[in-house]
């Protein structure tokens, strides 16, 4: 609870401190020219699809860091093309790597690996515009994954997932401030070559989350997201595992009108284990700190 109670001073000390701009970020709101908000939340994404005709490539990076004992490090990354053939459709595709450390960490096996992981594609539905006449955006995404790296562990399995999300953003201040929200529904199915049985085992994630960037110089926004996330057996939420809730800050900084990065801080602040009731945090399905990074060039 304690650092819970630092998390919230520190995001209600953000507030405060964006309060009390918002009346300057009015006025200064004719000098920023618009922005595309899909990557500037971090974890949570935005409702932008880019422009018509707009093609992209890009690298991200995501990292889960630390578990209950041990040491723990599991990455992975994407190379990923973009294109958007008409204002209301986005795909994206590409292939992905994994890195794996891993010691002396309780129900894992010893990992010093980067490896070839698998593949992915996306599907991104604009179904509603932010614009003049609505400063609510909302977009329908849909992400297949296909992995032969598990994800967790690094041992070699065949998994396939398919990612869906409703991602939404308000504009609350006309081109500085930014309230970002994704609803996710993730099903999954994992089978172990090597394992008793061979069988598939299924599972699903649920979760919500919030976020705020602030764009404090045209070129740069900074903010912060929380992520409260549900783990289930089953692909259809069938039976409860543990939860966990998950802050931290974000940036977001166009290098040039082509190309931007964006970061991400997560630590898990709260969580509960279902089999384990009486631990601190849920590190059986989530880590105790996840980061990510993204590098893109639009052409």
């Amino acid at each position: 609870m304690r650092y819970l109670r630092c998390a919230c001073g520190a995001l209600l000390a953000a507030l405060s401190f964006i309060a009390s701009n918002t009346a300057r970020a009015q006025d200064a709101a004719p000098f920023f020219r618009d922005i595309e908000t899909k990557y500037v939340f971090g974890f949570t994404e935005g409702s932008g699809i880019g422009l018509e005709g707009e093609r992209e490539v890009s690298l991200e990076s995501t990292a889960n860091i630390g578990k209950r004992d041990g040491r723990y490090f599991a990455g992975e990354s994407k190379l990923e093309y973009e294109f958007t053939p008409n204002q209301y459709v986005q795909f994206e595709f590409g292939p992905m790597l994994s890195a794996h450390k891993i010691k002396d960490v309780t129900g894992l096996d010893v990992r010093n690996q980067v490896a070839f992981s698998g593949a992915f594609g996306e599907v991104r539905y604009l179904l509603l515009d932010r614009g003049p006449s609505s400063p609510l955006g909302i977009t329908l995404s849909a992400e297949p994954e296909w992995h032969r790296i598990d994800e967790t562990g690094g041992a070699h399995v065949t998994n396939v997932g398919l990612e869906m999300k409703v991602n939404a953003d308000l504009e609350l201040v006309p081109q500085r401030l930014y309230l970002g929200s994704n609803l996710l529904y993730e099903p999954e199915a994992t089978r172990d070559p090597v394992g008793v049985g061979a069988g598939w085992m299924q599972e699903s994630t649920g979760g919500v989350s919030a976020a705020l960037a602030y764009r404090v110089v045209p070129a740069v926004l900074i903010g912060a997201e929380a992520w409260y996330l549900r783990h289930y057996d089953g692909a259809w939420f069938n039976s409860f595992t543990g939860d966990a809730l998950l802050v931290g800050p974000t940036l977001f900084v166009q290098l040039n009108p082509k190309t931007f990065i964006s970061a991400a801080w997560n630590t898990q602040v709260w969580g509960r284990e279902a089999d384990n009731p009486g631990v601190a945090f849920n590190l059986a399905e989530y880590s105790r700190q996840r980061a990510k990074f993204k590098l893109a060039v639009e052409f």
